[in-house]
């Protein structure tokens, strides 16, 4: 039996905010955003960076869900969609998230059921993350 190689990624990201302007975010692979606030300003800030993590990884995980279920050349697109809630009480977090998926292709409802299942409980490290209730280290530097 052949070993499988995988490629491991760096992750990461560091934000960095003067006196004034907004935080400016690159990733350890050298990609970057601009973080927006405004209510009216195109672009995103960071609830948005939480939702689009959790939408891309669910959108990739139910690739990987289809592939492993064999239907993945069935497939036209896959959608998740999420937006969330903010607590009215206590800490300052998302209490909700309510996560929309469009999958389309020659499948079958139960099918597509068990595609998000899959991808939202078992695959996706994000949604496993945020369920998970992980700790956090914290260094400060002066």
């Amino acid at each position: 039996m052949a070993d499988v190689k995988t490629k491991s990624r760096p992750t990461g990201a560091t934000a960095i905010l003067g006196r004034t302007g907004f935080p400016h975010v690159t990733s350890a692979t050298g990609g970057e955003i601009q973080i927006v606030t405004g209510p009216s300003q195109p672009g995103f800030n960071p609830l948005d960076l939480l939702y689009a993590s959790l939408s891309a990884c669910l959108t990739m995980s139910a690739r990987i869900a289809a592939s492993q279920m064999g239907v993945l050349d069935r497939l036209s697109e896959i959608t998740a969609e999420v937006t969330g809630e903010k607590a009215t009480e206590g800490l300052s977090r998302i209490r909700n998230f309510n996560i929309v998926f469009t999958i389309r292709g020659d499948i079958d409802d139960d099918t597509r059921h068990a595609i998000a299942r899959a991808a939202e409980d078992e695959i996706c490290t994000v949604s496993n993350t945020i369920r998970g209730n992980p700790d956090l280290s914290t260094t400060v530097r002066g």
